[in-house]
């Protein structure tokens, strides 16, 4: 009975084979990562310490800088990669290479010393630039092992499981950092340092099962080239990539309304923890809220599912919008730690929903043949709309001597980008997809 239930318990939320669940995992993976170097470590540690001796308006600066080198690094990369990824079957070693990489960069981490500003920033570049290059090969990965009327489900589970294991991580790297004498450890840097560790750990670790049980169907693209001129071939092959889009309009048209949502979410993932400690909200309060969004983000994610299933992916996704609409008012008008608390709860509500539907969908419309290339598509659309917020955030936080106009910015590109989802016909997508 209790198998029965446990197994019925899967099956409604996507996770009933292994194959599926090995995928999910790497979801925990390399949500330590954004976790706890990307969103609620790191930033804090870079203002606080890192970057102690430069104003605090450019310690802002700097760290929208470096979020926003990373997408541009990534933006230019991305399609090349996933066409080759296409012809060789080669999504597997890309995202085993890539996971690697990363791994060192969060491992290195627990060697910069404070002041060593610029140090942290590269390597904080070169980790991010690994966590989203690897995340297209990860992705591509799911319209192969997932089948047209599971698909959201998986998608929305994946994002449920990485908030448990990403939550999980940041509480326990937390507790070091808080209170490191309990663990043995002699301050809080320590903790800190341990809590880059174990980022560079939990990601190869909870990757394991992908690459043991994931399958990767054999590509029937012919091979005329070896890798390495495929690869120098693949740099041209972007403006045939996006000639190919004439065929697929509603992919093209999703793409601009993610070019603009996601800009918006993107920058309201990178910035709110030093936009937050710039406006003078508690260290223990941003971390807290950001301990809230992790956990609370389990249901609201799994919840998605059944509401993308029932009211269909492009309703559910317009909802996720305009909540965000409503965050980012509340972030411009944000002075006391209740406004913070709002902000946290708003995001825990939509951000694993907006990005697993965002991914299905996508992945619904796209010939499975190509989809490593239009998930490096995909994520060149994620990584230049991830530029211009954090860059604009940047220069307004330089030459103002705050941030707060920048929230405005991030208004409008949700208007922009409901305004697009508009027209896309998800439907007609698929049925140009086959």
């Amino acid at each position: 009975m209790t198998l029965s239930l446990w197994s019925r318990l899967l099956a409604s939320l996507g996770l009933d084979r292994r194959e599926l669940r090995s995928w999910a995992l790497y979801d925990v993976a390399n949500s330590a990562f954004a976790t706890t170097i990307m969103v609620a470590v790191l930033p804090l540690y870079f203002h606080d310490s890192l970057a102690k001796d430069l104003p605090e308006n450019m310690r802002t600066a700097y760290w929208a800088y470096f979020n926003s080198a990373t997408m541009i690094a990534v933006a230019l990369v991305s399609p090349s990669l996933g066409y080759v990824a296409d012809v060789f079957s080669a999504k597997k070693k890309f995202l085993g290479a890539f996971t690697i990489t990363g791994v060192l960069a969060s491992i290195a981490l627990a060697w910069v010393q404070p002041g060593q500003w610029l140090l942290a920033g590269l390597l904080f570049v070169l980790g991010c630039f690994s966590f989203f290059v690897g995340n297209i090969f990860y992705e591509a990965l799911l319209p192969h092992i997932a089948k047209d009327h599971e698909i959201h489900r998986v998608s929305n589970s994946g994002y449920a499981v990485g908030y448990i294991g990403g939550g999980v991580i940041l509480a326990i790297n937390l507790l070091w950092i808080m209170n490191p004498t309990m663990f043995g450890l002699p301050d809080t840097g320590a903790g800190i340092r341990l809590s880059f560790l174990s980022v560079g750990l939990c990601w190869i670790l909870f990757s394991i099962p992908l690459f043991r049980h994931v399958r990767e169907p054999v590509t029937s693209t012919v091979k005329t080239h070896g890798m390495w001129r495929t690869s120098v071939e693949a740099i041209f092959q972007l403006k045939r990539t996006f000639a190919k889009l004439k065929n697929y309009p509603d992919v093209l048209m999703f793409l601009l309304a993610f070019w603009a949502y996601s800009d918006g979410i993107g920058t309201i993932i990178n910035m709110a923890t030093i936009y937050g400690r710039e406006v003078g909200i508690g260290t223990n309060d941003l971390i807290i809220a950001i301990l809230v969004v992790q956990f609370l983000g389990v249901p609201c994610s799994f919840a998605f599912g059944p509401i993308t299933d029932k009211i269909g992916p492009k309703k559910a996704l317009m909802l996720t919008l305009v909540v965000y609409t409503f965050i980012s008012m509340v972030g411009y008008f944000m002075t006391t730690t209740w406004h913070f608390w709002i902000l946290a709860v708003g995001v825990a509500t939509v951000q694993g929903g907006s990005q697993a539907i965002s991914r299905s969908v996508f992945a619904q419309m796209v010939p499975l043949k190509h989809s490593g290339e239009f998930f490096g598509l995909f994520s060149v659309s994620s990584k230049f709309a991830g530029l211009f917020g954090p860059l604009i955030f940047g220069v307004l936080a330089e030459q103002t001597g705050g941030s707060r106009l920048s929230v405005l910015f991030i208004v409008l590109l949700f208007i922009l980008g409901m305004i697009l989802l508009s027209r896309v016909d998800i439907e007609r997508g698929k049925r140009r997809a086959l």
